[in-house]
């Protein structure tokens, strides 16, 4: 990311709230009835995948009022967000107040009042805009009151806007009891009982009184489950609403107060595809050793659909950094990552139940992850993927681009969940090269057939729609008499990730807000495609009439032509011989090897030949030939005792089962003869 880019927009935001900043910035209505307006300035594009979205921040500009006396106590009110969906911000602790009180879960939603920080310019310096970033904590129970009693409460400061000129008139600021900085920044409160809601408790309402002047409230860092409520494929782009309220000891009429907060839509394009480099046709008797397989391409529906952790800021910044000290909590700034206004060593009282007493607000703990699932991998397959995005299955491994480039680079993760680190993500290292070492691959091992690939966004471009490509390669040794490897197709579902599972969180969990799951985490929308698959080497081969009996005898020839003049992988295997003499029993089995009758395989470039009185005396019927080769041609010869008098020969049918196909051959193999 540019940092050009994120800039214009902080510009565009902050032009756009200037006149609504504060009490000490000029804007807004005039003196009258306090009242308030909610907005989102920006509604942001939503992943209907996601279960953690960070909605549009929702601003309150409250004007009008009457003047309050100096000293005196500012009331408070409690400040509602409602959504149709859980709401589902990360919980830091869990309290109550008194006894008898259902556990309240205290929340990384936060609520700003007059925009601290963010450069805006005020009437008074060191206030409103001006003013520190001052939470109120206080012992831990803090956010459950607020400003209101036993909270950090405030009281009514009214300073001249110019001490030499009293006809200036005054602004109504506020300040702790012992005349300290007032709180401005207050965590919110998600109740168990009603998941879709999150409230401010106890928000000192100090109306801004001077005409032209407007009290800002805004509310940011809140998270919402956005899947199943619409955005599919081809159900075009839902609007998520919220609502606003304002209700306690003041009650205040909020003009607009349902919203639109964002707008859902699939963040994959038309879902991953998978896209073969072979046919997905591998040959269970031949080895190989990291064979390309196929590419598999995440491709984003909109240009915010990948993110990083957070918005990298300098020559050495990157995307993952765990300590984004000042650069991420300025008001009202699109950041375009996964973290959303990050506050750094936000220190909580004694409170027991908060998960660490020094927290990040508002951190994610990585950025956009990408997952590939492979299914059915038949034990002796090994699977390698490219420990980075590449261009093409023969492309090099990409180049870890500066941390504010706009170039894709995306790297692989040793798990869905793991945390980054400080500066640093979970990496996997390369174990194997492929294209003339060109391009690095780290082996992924199954478990129960089933093998997990994670990669981590750490450079995206928020201004375009943009394509992950990641390649697969296989190894295996063939041992088609043991059956090794399996014969089946081995499948992949691509997704964002972490999603529900037996190693991550159930989706009843996942769809609520928590303390322990990380952020941040999606459904699994994924379709299973083909990857590719492990076919039989064999040849079926019908002969029609075998006898020996009144005087006459079958020779049996069966040759493995898989050593030929257009190059196909030499083969040997076993051929096995099914008698069938019209009575319906079970078929006579026997095994072929060189003389037809003992158990070796049929070696490449010969042929194995013998009598149908040795393998089956006494027969006259059909026979069908299995021979775990691809090539097989047989030959059978009837004739008397000696052959002479009668005798004739016929070449034995072959039976279409699907893997008659002569590989690396310009022209399949289907004789039927």
């Amino acid at each position: 990311m540019v940092d050009f880019r994120r800039w214009i927009i902080v510009a565009a935001v902050l032009a756009l709230f200037a006149g609504l900043a504060g009490a000490q910035v000029s804007g807004g209505g005039g003196q009258g009835t306090l009242a308030c307006t909610a907005s989102v300035a920006v509604p942001p594009q939503l992943r209907s995948e996601g279960l953690t979205e960070l909605i549009g921040d929702i601003v309150l500009s409250c004007t009008g009022g009457s003047a309050l006396p100096n000293g005196s106590v500012v009331s408070t009110a409690n400040i509602t967000v409602s959504l149709p969906t859980n709401v589902t911000s990360r919980i830091l602790a869990t309290a109550a107040l008194g006894n008898n009180q259902l556990n309240q879960n205290i929340s990384e939603a936060l609520l700003l009042i007059d925009e601290p920080g963010s450069g805006l310019p005020p009437i008074i310096p060191g206030t409103g805009p001006g003013a520190p970033q001052t939470p109120c904590l206080g012992n831990g129970t803090f956010p459950l009151v607020g400003a209101g009693p036993g909270g950090c409460v405030q009281v009514v400061n009214n300073l001249p806007v110019n001490p030499a000129n009293p006809a200036a008139g005054t602004v109504p600021v506020m300040s702790t009891q012992g005349g300290g900085a007032a709180a401005n920044m207050y965590l919110g409160v998600i109740s168990p009982g009603s998941g879709n809601q999150v409230t401010f408790n106890g928000i000192p309402i100090l109306p801004p009184v001077t005409s032209g002047s407007a009290r800002v409230f805004r509310i940011t860092n809140v998270r919402a489950n956005v899947n199943l409520l619409g955005g599919g494929l081809f159900n075009g782009t839902t609007q998520l609403v919220a609502s606003v309220s304002i209700s306690g000891s003041t009650s205040l009429l909020v003009n607009n107060p349902v919203i639109t907060a964002g707008f859902i839509q699939p963040g994959l394009f038309n879902n991953p595809q998978t896209v073969s480099s072979s046919g997905f046709n591998f040959l269970q008797c031949n080895s190989v050793n990291l064979q390309s397989a196929a590419l598999l391409r995440f491709s984003e529906n909109f240009g915010t659909a990948f993110k990083t952790r957070v918005a990298p800021v300098g020559p050495n910044a990157n995307g993952q950094t765990g300590t984004p000290t000042a650069l991420q909590n300025i008001p009202g700034t699109i950041y375009n990552s996964e973290s959303g206004f990050v506050i750094p060593n936000f220190t909580f009282g004694n409170l027991g139940g908060f998960v660490n007493n020094v927290t990040q607000i508002g951190l994610a703990d990585y950025g956009t992850r990408l997952k590939a699932v492979f299914n059915n991998v038949p034990a002796g397959v090994r699977i390698f993927v490219s420990v980075t995005n590449i261009s093409s299955l023969t492309g090099a491994t990409t180049v870890r681009p500066p941390g504010t480039s706009a170039t894709s680079f995306a790297f692989l993760v040793n798990g869905e969940t793991t945390v980054d680190g400080n500066g640093a993500a979970p990496e996997i290292g390369p174990s194997a090269a492929v294209n003339g070492n060109t391009t690095a691959v780290a082996e992924i091992f199954p478990s129960n057939g089933t093998a997990t690939a994670v990669w981590e966004v750490e450079n995206a471009n928020p201004a375009a729609a943009e394509t992950f490509n990641f390649g697969v390669w296989t190894s295996y040794t063939a041992n088609q008499n043991q059956g090794v490897p399996a014969i089946g197709t081995i499948t992949v579902n691509q997704s964002y990730a972490p999603t529900p599972g037996p190693l991550t969180f159930t989706a009843a969990a996942g769809s609520a807000a928590s303390g322990t799951l990380t952020i941040p985490r999606f459904a699994d929308t994924s379709t299973a495609r083909n990857l590719l698959t492990i076919q039989l080497c064999q040849t079926l081969l019908l002969f029609p009439f075998v006898t020996n009996q009144n005087g006459f005898d079958t020779g049996i020839a069966i040759s493995n032509t898989t050593t030929d003049p257009v190059s196909t992988p030499p083969q040997a295997g076993i051929c096995t011989l099914y008698w069938y003499d019209g009575t319906g029993k079970t078929p006579n089995t026997g095994i072929n090897g060189t003389d037809l009758g003992k158990e070796a395989p049929v070696a490449t470039g010969t042929a194995a030949v013998n009598l149908a009185s040795t393998l089956a005396p006494g027969f006259q019927g059909y026979m069908f030939a299995r021979c775990n080769f691809q090539l097989a041609h047989g030959f059978a010869f009837i004739s008397d005792l000696g052959a002479r008098q009668l005798a004739m020969g016929y070449l034995a049918l072959v039976v279409n089962n699907g893997v008659l196909v002569r590989p690396n051959a310009p022209v399949a193999e289907s004789l039927a003869h």
